[in-house]
């Protein structure tokens, strides 16, 4: 298989910026949108990046099918002075995500804690990105949100749970910021995409078929199975998963009153979200806080491996590192990303981003 083509983060984000503009979508929001779906494949997440501008019903999918409002009315539909509740109006999920947290970050700001849940929003790509928001004002991210039914519960038959992400941001005082991002699934729906998008098999502790039974075959589990929850099966702490995910539902789904994944249509694709930002200095000295997160990083990266592995990773390290090195060198995008792109920008009269030499 050829090398893939490469391209520089910004003229991707101009791209997809100008795309979202011939869908109606105000410049302010088509480029915050752009930058966060630019953001996931600088980090390397490319389940979650501009693949996803073509093919997921919350984005220029969505517009063509009448779902996405491209002009929402984002507003705070309740609050007090350390939480609120924000309608997306069926906007794109990262404006609505973007609004969120900025008012969580603003009444952190004010109160020392801030806490949003939004409701009527769409997918909303990396959840990182939101909690990451939090990180250069000495502030510890959260952000969560619910998604359409793709997993089974622990003991459970069919779809009734999302992959319902958790993501915690955390500053330090030299080096990259801990980023926790992850689904509550064993694997996000991302990552089937990139596997059928790539021709690679799954392990069989990703997903179920139709009776339950763990499977490699990725048209039975998209078809008529399932994906499994984080642990994959009891012995594995399954249940461990499937509670986190709940946890999700409650403070994504039910808090903000657009409901459970298993109330959520995969075409609307209509999803909550919760965000939260944390003052450090409302606990202690930023400083003396950064210093004691660079002690405790340093312990587990220079920790003695096993299994012949080169080194301890901790949370956010290996993204951080690949964003920095395709800063450098440049995005690389599947052949078939390319051709999507490459047909969105016919559809749109625009041109395609030049792929770097």
């Amino acid at each position: 298989m050829p090398d893939p083509e490469r391209f520089s983060a910004d003229s991707l984000t101009d791209f997809v910026d100008r795309a979202l503009q011939h869908f109606d979508v105000p410049p302010q929001d088509a480029r915050v949108t752009a930058e966060i779906l630019v953001e996931a494949d600088l980090m390397g997440i490319e389940s979650h990046g501009v693949a996803h501008l073509t093919v997921h019903p919350s984005y220029a999918l969505g517009f063509k099918q009448g779902v996405v409002n491209p002009h929402p009315n984002i507003r705070v539909v309740h609050e007090t002075p350390s939480t609120a509740l924000v309608d997306g109006d069926g906007g794109l999920g990262p404006v609505v995500g973007h609004r969120a947290m900025s008012i969580a970050i603003q009444k952190a700001k004010e109160c020392g804690t801030g806490m949003v849940a939004a409701t009527r929003s769409r997918h909303y790509g990396i959840a990182g990105y939101y909690a990451l928001m939090a990180v250069p004002h000495d502030m510890i991210g959260l952000a969560f949100t619910n998604s359409p039914p793709f997993v089974a519960p622990t003991f459970g038959r069919g779809r009734m749970l999302g992959t319902n992400p958790i993501a915690v941001a955390v500053p330090t005082g030299s080096g990259y910021p801990f980023l926790l991002d992850m689904a509550t699934s064993a694997a996000s729906h991302g990552k089937f995409e990139i596997a059928r998008r790539e021709g690679k098999p799954i392990p069989p502790t990703w997903g179920a078929d139709e009776e339950g039974n763990p499977s490699d075959d990725m048209s039975r589990i998209m078809g008529r199975g399932w994906l499994l929850p984080l642990g994959s099966t009891p012995e594995g702490a399954s249940y461990k998963g499937y509670g986190l995910s709940m946890v999700v539902e409650v403070l994504s789904g039910v808090l903000s009153g657009v409901g459970f994944s298993l109330n959520i249509e995969y075409i609307k694709h209509e999803v909550g979200h919760f965000c939260g930002a944390v003052r450090i200095d409302g606990f202690r000295s930023v400083a003396e806080f950064k210093s004691m997160m660079d002690e405790m990083l340093r312990a587990f990266r220079s920790a003695p491996t096993v299994g012949g592995a080169e080194r301890v990773l901790v949370a956010g390290q290996r993204e951080f590192e690949t964003r920095d090195q395709r800063l450098a060198h440049g995005i690389p995008l599947h052949a078939s990303v390319v051709s999507l792109l490459r047909r969105l920008a016919e559809e749109v009269g625009l041109p395609m981003p030049e792929p770097l030499g």
